[in-house]
């Protein structure tokens, strides 16, 4: 396997695993009253509730895209950007 696609899988890995443990970071410290702010989300895009739609007669297209960021994803995602980079310097 060329370098490249070693230093790619390991980005995508690092870069998902902060996500994921960011989500649950944020979940578990809802209800916690010093760390409530981690769980504080904002959410942008299209509201898949009531999606844009594109009616041709024929066939109907719905349009729908939300993305919900919390703060403790952008915290885990930034410590696992430099875990990758202190990490995997030598692929």
């Amino acid at each position: 396997m060329s370098s490249g696609l070693k230093r790619t899988i390991a980005f995508l890995f690092f870069l998902l695993a902060g996500i994921l443990l960011g989500t649950i970071l944020g979940g578990l410290c809802e209800g916690v009253p010093y760390l409530s702010w981690l769980s504080y989300t904002l959410s942008v895009g299209l509201d898949t509730g009531s999606p844009m739609v594109l009616d041709l007669i024929v066939f109907k297209l719905a349009f729908g895209f939300t993305l919900s960021v919390n703060a403790a994803q952008i915290i885990c995602v930034i410590l696992s950007f430099v875990l990758y980079s202190k990490t995997c310097k030598g692929l």
